[in-house]
This record gives structure tokens, C-alpha cells and sequence, in this order.
């Protein structure tokens, strides 16, 4: 969820690829097509380096493979309506909060029987967790993300201020940082997260069955955020649509010294004035509460298997070799990106990425999300909610009621508020 107002759209004429996709056609009995077409939904940072992987693995693994990229934005949707129709690719590059929805209408594979489902033990758990629905295998890890504090070395350094562990710390750090230049938050509901989960709350309680969102925690959380802003620590958009790209454009520039981001964004911030040097580029875990304790959410992207295709045997190849510690590793090499394997973090070239060492604690220690087929819509709401908390229009105990009430009236029905 945490790109849908990130991604920049990719040319107008790839949402044309609904039907006309390859990898089309129902499912049959018969013996396998030997041709993979694979979504791949990363952006244009990414996606060369997923094609060329893709079709080393092709090389080695004797079958064909088609790498068609679709904007992010566009893309589970454009999945859903070719996929009802028995069309669209083969293998799929989903969000995780995508999967427990594909799984539930049909639209995937289950993967508990296959060779996919064996050996997972050394996938990191979180991570693996978003394949799961119904105690049955729906997908592989393939990247993993968090959110972490990213800080501009020089402009700390320069006001003798260590990297905050505390969200107090933000606050006394802002007197030297330059006040609201100090801390630029954006005001997306995924960015809400480490403040709620940092507090103890969550969303929802899948296993209760319980919409949780208007928690005192949540209240206390979302005071926080919003205290940032009135102690003049802080600052951010007032138009909710284009405060990720204020933020991204604040941190490059150095007009603002710290910021809450995930790896991917890493590349992005390298092009602007002020990370000319990589090495200005500082990353450290959120900030927490009073004792430090910080949480941030998991995020990134799984392997699906479309339901229907006439491939299933070469698409488990080539995620077994898009998904291989020899794959991961050369993604966190050239982008920077976080391997879902644990072995992967040894690997020489991994150890020696910058971004992914300073990340590998962040991702090992990411939180959970609810991994119901409703995840991805509990996001819209809360959105609205977090940027009328902190542009002062609603008190946060106000506006995550109605968070609540909106779960309840078209989210989770079947869930009970509190």
C-alpha cells in the first residue's frame, strides 16, 4: 500500500496490457507452456535490473520468460480484471497486503503442495508471514521494506545533535536543526504507522475480529505526530496529494534534515544536492516513545502464481531462481533493496551495501500487518484521518473515530469496534 501515492505513472498505454498480456488463456491439465510473462511492478529505478535477472533465469532455467512492467499504481486492479478473465501473466510481482485478497477470489495459486512451500526457514518470518492465508502458501518473499529515520550526517553533525532515538528528542534536536525545517513528515496513512505501532496500537485485531483504530494508544499516537507540528519541530503538507513529493524534494535539497522513508526512496535522494556524497546519507530506526522503543511496518513485494496459467512449472522455476539468495543478493547490490532470506545478509556484496546494512535491523524488526484479504483498503481511511490530525482540522480521537465507523461500514462488517 505505502506506494499508491508514491509512484509516478508509467506511460499511459501500459494499463492497455489488461487482455493482451501473454500467459493468457485458462488453465489446462496439459503439459507446461515453457513460457513465463511476469508483471513486474517495481519503478524505473528497479525494473532493468528485475528484467535482466529474470532473463538470466530464464537462460539457465530452459524456458522462455516476458517481463511486462506495470505501474504500481495500476497494477492490482489491471491483475484482477485479466485474471477474471483467464488472462494476464503468469507470475505475479504483488504488494503484500495484496496476497490474503487474491487468495480469497481465487485469482492465485496455492502454493502449500509445491516445491515453493518447503524450505522456507530461511525467509525472514515478517515477511513470509504476508504469503500466508488460511494456513495455506500463496507466494515467495521477494523484497522487504520498512520505514527508518534517513538524516542528513552533515546537517547533525554540524548542530551537534545525534541521531534522535526518542520523539521528544525530535523535539529538543529542532532548536539547532532550524524548527520546522528540522523534521518533514508526510502525511500518508503508511507514514502513520510508526507512531501507532511505536504506542502500541494497531488497526485492527484479525484474530478478535475487533477494529482497533480508535484506540486511546492510536489517540496518544496521532497527538504525538501532530504535537511535532505544534512545537514548531516539524512541518508538512497541507495538501495531502502532493506531500510525498514535498518531502522527497525538502530532504534531496537539504531543506529539511530529516525525514521517515523506506530503502526505496534512497535512490531518489542520491540524485539530490544534498547527498552528492552517499556517505551524507545517515538511516537509524524510527524514533519511539520515552524508552526508544520504536516500531515501523513491514512492506514489499511477493511472488504470486496467477490461477489458470498454462506455466505453473516453469513459473515455480523461475520464482525459485528469482528468489534465490544469488538473485536477492544481486538486487540489494545494485538497488539497494532488502533480501527476504536471512542468508542473503551475509552474502559479501550485501555486507558491503551501505543502505542495506544500516536497514538490515529495521527490516528484522518490522511489524506486522493484519494480513487480511481488507488490508489495503484500511488505508484510504485513515489517510484522511491522519492528514485532518495534523493540518489541525480534527482532534485525532475525533477523526479515528470515524476512521472506525468507516472500517465498520465498509471494510470489516463483520468486525466489532473496541
Amino acid at each position: 500500500m505505502r506506494r499508491t501515492t508514491l509512484v509516478t505513472a508509467m506511460a499511459t498505454g501500459v494499463a492497455l496490457v489488461l487482455t493482451a498480456c501473454g500467459g493468457g488463456g485458462s488453465s489446462s491439465s496439459g503439459s507446461d507452456s515453457g513460457e513465463v510473462t511476469f508483471w513486474d511492478t517495481s519503478g524505473p529505478n528497479e525494473s532493468p535490473v528485475f528484467t535482466k535477472i529474470a532473463n538470466d533465469c530464464a537462460s539457465k532455467g530452459g524456458y522462455k520468460v516476458k517481463t511486462e512492467t506495470v505501474a504500481f499504481d495500476q497494477a492490482l486492479n489491471n491483475y484482477k480484471t485479466a485474471a477474471q478473465g483467464g488472462q494476464g501473466p503468469d507470475v505475479f510481482r504483488s504488494e503484500v497486503a495484496w496476497v490474503p485478497q487474491l487468495a480469497k477470489n481465487g485469482l492465485i495459486n496455492d502454493l502449500s503442495d509445491t516445491d515453493l512451500a518447503k524450505d522456507t526457514g530461511d525467509f525472514l518470518e515478517v515477511p513470509l508471514g504476508s504469503t500466508k492465508y488460511e494456513g495455506k502458501s500463496w507466494g515467495v518473499p521477494q523484497v522487504t521494506d520498512s520505514l527508518a529515520l534517513l538524516y542528513n550526517k552533515k546537517k547533525l553533525a554540524d548542530a551537534g545533535v545525534e541521531p534522535p532515538k526518542t520523539w521528544d528528542e525530535v523535539k529538543a534536536a529542532a532548536a539547532k536543526l532550524g524548527g520546522e525545517k528540522s523534521f518533514f513528515l508526510n502525511n500518508d496513512a503508511y507514514y502513520a504507522l510508526p507512531f501507532i505501532y511505536g504506542a502500541g496500537g494497531d488497526l485492527v485485531d484479525a484474530s478478535a475480529k475487533k477494529i482497533v483504530v480508535n484506540s486511546a494508544d492510536n489517540v496518544k499516537a496521532l497527538q504525538t505526530a501532530k504535537g511535532l507540528l505544534d512545537a514548531k519541530a516539524a512541518s508538512t503538507a497541507l495538501d495531502p496529494t502532493n506531500s510525498y513529493a514535498n518531502m522527497q524534494a525538502a530532504f534531496s535539497s537539504g531543506d529539511a534534515a530529516m525525514v521517515i522513508n523506506g530503502p526505496w526512496a534512497v535512490a531518489d535522494y542520491l540524485k539530490g544536492t544534498a547527498f552528492t556524497d552517499a556517505s551524507n546519507l545517515g538511516i537509524a530506526p524510527v524514533p519511539g516513545d520515552s524508552a526508544g522503543k520504536g516500531s515501523a511496518p513491514v512492506g514489499g513485494h511477493d511472488y504470486v502464481i496467477r490461477q489458470g496459467t498454462k506455466a505453473k512449472q516453469s513459473s515455480i522455476k523461475f520464482i525459485q531462481c528469482m528468489s534465490s539468495v544469488e538473485s536477492q543478493a544481486q538486487v540489494a547490490k545494485e538497488l539497494g533493496l532488502l533480501p527476504t532470506r536471512k542468508s542473503a545478509y551475509s552474502n559479501a556484496d550485501v555486507k558491503a551495501n551501505a543502505v542495506v546494512s544500516a536497514f538490515e535491523p529495521v527490516a528484522k524488526a518490522a511489524h506486522a500487518r493484519p494480513w487480511i484479504p481488507e488490508g489495503g483498503q484500511l488505508f484510504d481511511p485513515l489517510k484522511i484521518a491522519y492528514a485532518d490530525v495534523l493540518s489541525g482540522k480534527k482532534e485525532a480521537k475525533a477523526a479515528l473515530d470515524e476512521v472506525a465507523k468507516a472500517y465498520k461500514d465498509t471494510v470489516v462488517p463483520e468486525y466489532s469496534i473496541g
